[in-house]
């Protein structure tokens, strides 16, 4: 794009992914004049990948429950005003089929890309000017906002940082949005990796990651948290969703527990045969719960001295809490998203607003982080709607 001299703008938008967008619908829809400013060429990388390619567009269960923050009420009032069904209502006006895959996840039965269109048509329909390739060089606040970029200067009196986190920074995430937070004194919540798989220690590495891709379906817990989910051996540690999930709450130092077969008694069937008890009646009630490679991984590690009563109760304790130790993660490369951020005692929860005047922050860039399963996108479609109705 050709460089532009000075435009004014009602509103500028600095963002143009699932946040951005709508923030742009919904201010457009006020009759706001809006610049939808992206660093990237293209708007909405991470709709795009999200999803396996299908865009795990919401989550029909959405609760404040299933998010994160240092202020687990904060979200309430954004959530409750822009619903899944919200969402959906513009998802089945503009004809794109989709369907649930589980626990309330909704999915596009064709492409994410149909979700990014309707997002850019409802956009630019309501007026929004989208600019991409935008590279902010400085930002002024004197009577509003004044950006500086190498497209040209923007000002408007309303300026919505929705630059996502840190999470992938392959796809161009950057720590944009925090250091408009830090020049305006706004305080931050420190960032970790968040739905992001874990690297174990050395010891459990050699234990394990010899089985990598063998999957199973069990209980990860760690602390007071705790989901039930399929686990993934990897040739470094734990993915899949279990680990995914309970990866948003551990804390480095800290276990994560395995039930390896939930709501399954496994030994029972020895406990209550009074004939064979070995090794090979061990094995094959333990291949009945769990994939054989890794049933004889638990077998040998735990290597029960004899099968009584005594340690077969033993056993089948271990079983359902299988300790292992994490050494870190695979870091922002890897996490779907970032959690901490802006602190949400520096916004409003009706509007996203700071307690600077007409600077406000939405999506992955607040300190809201939402669990596995479309959450995080339903915070978007919500904080980006409450900037966009206030702006």
């Amino acid at each position: 794009m050709r460089p532009i001299s000075s435009l004014n703008f009602d509103v500028i938008v600095m963002g143009a992914g699932a946040a951005g967008l709508m923030c742009a619908i919904e201010a457009g829809k006020r009759g706001r004049r809006v610049a939808l400013l992206d660093s990237a060429e293209q708007a909405g990388k991470k709709i795009l990948i999200s999803g396996g390619g299908r865009c795990n567009f919401t989550n029909i269960h959405c609760r404040p429950q299933n998010f994160l923050s240092s202020n687990p009420h904060f979200a309430k009032s954004a959530l409750a005003r822009y619903t899944p069904q919200d969402f959906l209502e513009m998802v089945e006006r503009h004809g794109i089929s989709y369907h649930e895959k589980k626990l309330g996840q909704l999915f596009c039965d064709r492409s994410a890309r149909e979700i990014l269109d309707m997002l850019l048509d409802e956009a630019t329909a309501g007026g929004a000017r989208l600019y991409p390739g935008a590279k902010l060089h400085e930002l002024d606040h004197k009577t509003g906002f004044t950006l500086d970029t190498n497209l040209g200067q923007f000002h408007a009196d309303a300026l919505v940082i929705a630059t996502g986190g840190l999470s992938i920074p392959k796809m161009g995430a950057t720590g944009i949005g925090y250091e408009i937070a830090r020049k305006f004194g706004i305080g931050l919540i420190e960032t970790r990796p968040a739905l992001v798989p874990f690297v174990l220690s050395r010891g459990d590495q050699e234990y394990y990651c010899d089985l990598a891709g063998v999957a199973a379906d069990v209980v990860i817990s760690s602390g007071e948290q705790s989901f039930e989910e399929r686990i993934l051996i990897t040739h470094r540690g734990l993915s899949g969703p279990a680990a995914l999930q309970i990866s948003s709450y551990w804390e480095p130092g800290q276990k994560v527990y395995l039930d390896l077969a939930p709501g399954r008694e496994v030994m029972r069937s020895l406990l209550e045969n009074k004939g064979v008890r070995n090794q090979a009646a061990a094995r094959a009630a333990l291949r009945s719960a769990l994939p054989a490679r890794l049933a004889d991984r638990i077998l040998q590690l735990a290597n029960p001295e004899s099968w009584d009563n005594a340690r077969l109760h033993e056993f089948e304790r271990i079983l359902h809490a299988w300790p292992l130790i994490p050494e870190t993660t695979e870091g922002y490369a890897k996490a779907e998203v970032t959690a901490g951020g802006i602190d949400t005692d520096e916004l409003s929860a009706k509007t996203m607003q700071s307690r600077v005047s007409g600077l406000f922050f939405i999506g992955e860039v607040v300190d809201v982080t939402g669990q596995l399963g479309g959450f995080n996108f339903q915070w978007a479609w919500a904080s980006g709607a409450a900037a966009g109705r206030a702006v």
